[in-house]
């Protein structure tokens, strides 16, 4: 047999083999207890010390991410009010520039259209004085014209000049007569 029957039988006592003495328990027990308290006292205090500094860092990063997500989205607020002031600047920019441009187009037609009338003003101006100055040479030619006329009709010399004179200037009125009666019976 083996030898803890060979034990059990000399004793005579009934022997339980899966209980232990009560020296191992009472040790046994002494061991866990001072495990037990270095472990409260040194482990436990680590490894909440631990936990408590990923705690707070987990709860700071979720602060601080929390924290930048805010000051994200009033960046971005304010980026999108500045593009929308810079759009509404753009469009008043170029509702400017537009009416500037219609005023400017509208300046130079108002010299464009006085420079025309200026020289179409100063065009019938020399034209008038044109045909003043033709109609006085004219005058002046046909009057001597009608004084050599009238001296080879009359066979004699008209040398009067008051006479001349005179007489040049009632035929320039008589033609000058049947010159607008012919034109009013025209029209």
């Amino acid at each position: 047999m083996n030898e803890f029957s060979v034990l059990a039988a000399g004793s005579g006592e009934d022997v339980n083999p899966l209980l232990p003495e009560t020296y191992d328990i009472v040790w046994s027990v002494v061991c866990v207890a001072i495990i037990a308290v270095l472990f409260y006292k040194y482990v436990i205090p680590r490894l909440m010390k631990v936990l408590d500094e990923r705690t707070d860092k987990i709860e700071g990063g979720i602060k601080r991410a929390e924290v930048a997500q805010e000051e994200a989205q009033l960046t971005l607020q304010q980026y999108q009010q500045q593009l929308a002031d810079a759009r509404l600047e753009a469009a008043r920019i170029r509702e400017e520039a537009r009416t500037q441009g219609q005023q400017i187009l509208a300046q130079m037609r108002a010299e464009a259209q006085a420079e025309s009338d200026r020289i179409v003003a100063a065009g019938q101006h020399q034209l008038e004085a044109q045909r003043q100055h033709i109609l006085t040479e004219l005058r002046t030619e046909l009057g001597q014209t009608a004084v050599d006329l009238a001296e080879k009709i009359i066979g004699q010399s008209v040398s009067d000049e008051a006479k001349q004179a005179a007489s040049i200037e009632r035929f320039l009125t008589e033609l000058d007569d049947e010159s607008k009666a012919g034109i009013g019976v025209g029209r």
